[in-house]
């Protein structure tokens, strides 16, 4: 006959056996360690493969509420939905804020989290039909480079009823990414702490330095012109080749420092955001990026926060029904071990007909096996419009190219697989070296350009080569590709990638950065 637990008992438990105690007692498992708290039963929640913790650190943890709330761009709102996941691993409440397509476009949760992810959706404000946004565009996959600063309007609106929830709910922290200007007001009226996240690398946030640079005579002296942002800034006081190229910073700052139609700059929108907040948190690591986000650090009025990586679990087992894929998969498996390229540039990238024939045509001419996830352009009118004519005809036994949709994570966690052709945008080099591919960099907006930098300084990638007003030819294409795949100087490259690679995919590395972010919320002490 078994002994009832009495107070004081101590007892060890997996997420495994959690579930399944809480599953007998009829009870969700945070609601089932509660009551053993009550009851005086000590918990040791052992979560397996990462750390153990204690049932104080879940209690504690599970009285926290976060309010989370990114720009309405998949490139801002995929790593804030897998940063509350990591939250709500570690016992964090979350609501998560957007409009509902965003919303219904985000990644299913699992049964174990969806009790701790409150997925909040609000209305997407109706704009004058001047502005031109499609119906059902809500984020910047949507619609035309041009039509960006239209969203931002929209975006601006959803304050109101971000202002309603927030008072609400009474949440304990707010974060928020660059554009939510306004947040801060509304967190100073409510008495509640503000984060700002950021999604970009360590090295965008010390190169472009304090919020006071960003706006009036900060900005006159270091960021007054595009050539400003093309050499290192004088605090970054260590060799280093991290800067824009000329034709990245001319394309990249009237964006910045330009006018556009929702009536404040981005600059603006940063300076506010984190001269307003009380911490910085930065999607990055110091075994990375140590020498860069010391200079964050250094730079900042504020702490700033590493968080990890983030890196989006491997996918355990192939789930792909489509017919498709399938026979993509098959191809895959037949090829040689770490000989093919993978080829990709997101939703964000809008490539003309230029680009994407350059491309193509440096696929043919290097002669290496590929696969190319490739998103119909709205310059093309039809998928057969998209490639070159007689393109696929001509390399049909070397490579595959599959126009829309594509299964990321399980094309580059496949064997076949030994590199990456792509725009070096943050998450997609936190996703490409989890895997320790050699890397062929290509940027094109934002802080793809400073990236591709730090990852040939790094020796962890090519960066193709590109004339000075940032074009580039098919026989560039096809050196770096083949510079990286099949050169000596290549197999040193692939070798430190590798061992990049065992930080990028060390899970518990990662785990215990949010669990000191964590103790920072609950403490104040990171």
């Amino acid at each position: 006959m078994q002994r009832p637990l009495k107070m004081g008992t101590k007892i060890k438990l997996t997420i495994i056996t959690l579930k399944l105690w809480a599953s007998i007692s009829g009870l969700p498992p945070f609601n089932f360690l509660n009551i053993c708290g009550t009851l005086g039963i000590r918990i040791d929640l052992l979560l397996l493969p990462y750390r153990s913790f204690q049932y104080s650190d879940i209690v504690m943890a599970s009285d926290l509420h976060i309010v989370i709330f990114p720009w309405s761009a998949f490139g801002h709102i995929l790593p804030f939905f897998h940063f509350s996941k990591a939250l709500a691993e570690a016992g964090v409440h979350v609501s998560f804020v957007s409009t509902p397509r965003n919303i219904q476009r985000l990644p299913a949760i699992s049964p174990t989290l969806a009790p701790l992810i409150n997925l909040v959706e609000l209305p997407f404000p109706a704009l004058d039909v001047k502005y031109g946004l499609p119906e059902g565009a809500e984020a910047t996959a949507d619609i035309p480079a041009e039509k960006i600063q239209y969203l931002k309007i929209a975006y601006d609106l959803l304050q109101h009823p971000f202002k309603q929830f927030v008072a609400e709910k009474s949440p304990n922290w707010i974060i928020v990414d660059f554009c939510s200007h306004w947040a801060v007001d509304i967190a100073k009226e409510y008495g509640i702490p503000l984060i700002y996240l950021s999604i970009f690398s360590g090295v965008m946030g010390a190169f472009m330095g304090h919020p006071g640079y960003f706006v009036g005579d900060g900005q006159k002296r270091y960021w007054g012109s595009p050539e400003s942002l093309t050499s290192p800034p004088e605090w970054i006081t260590f060799p280093s080749s991290v800067a824009f190229r000329s034709y990245e910073a001319k394309n990249m700052y009237p964006g910045i420092y330009g006018e556009n139609a929702s009536g404040i700059r981005d600059a603006e929108r940063v300076a506010k955001t984190v001269s307003g907040c009380q911490a910085i948190a930065v999607r990055s690591c110091i075994e990375f990026e140590g020498e860069y986000m010391d200079v964050y650090q250094k730079i900042m009025s504020k702490q700033v926060i590493p968080i990890g990586l983030l890196p989006p679990e491997k996918p355990e087992e192939r789930e792909i029904t489509d017919g498709t894929w399938n026979t993509i998969f098959e191809w895959l498996d037949n090829q040689e071990h770490e000989s093919v390229v993978f080829v990709g540039f997101g939703s964000e990238c809008k490539l003309t007909k230029d680009e994407v024939y350059e491309i193509a045509y440096g696929l043919e001419l290097s002669k290496l096996p590929f696969l190319w996830a490739l998103r119909k352009p709205n310059w093309a009118a039809t998928d057969l419009d998209v490639l070159p004519p007689e393109f696929n005809n001509k390399t049909s036994e070397k490579g595959i190219v599959s126009i829309g949709w594509a299964p990321q994570l399980e094309l580059l966690s496949h064997p076949s697989i030994g590199g990456s052709l792509f725009h070096s945008g943050w998450g997609s080099v936190i996703e490409t070296l989890q895997y320790g591919h050699c890397l062929i960099v290509l940027p094109f907006i934002a802080d793809q350009g400073l990236n591709a930098r730090l990852l040939v300084e790094k020796g962890l990638a090519v960066e193709v080569d590109r004339k000075e007003d940032g074009s580039f030819t098919r026989h560039d294409i096809a050196k770096s590709l083949r510079l990286a795949m099949v050169s000596e100087e290549g197999s040193q490259l692939k070798t430190r990638a590798k061992d990049a690679a065992t930080i990028f995919q060390n899970r518990k590395l990662h785990q215990d950065y949010i669990n000191r972010f964590v103790k920072y919320l609950k403490d104040g002490v990171s």
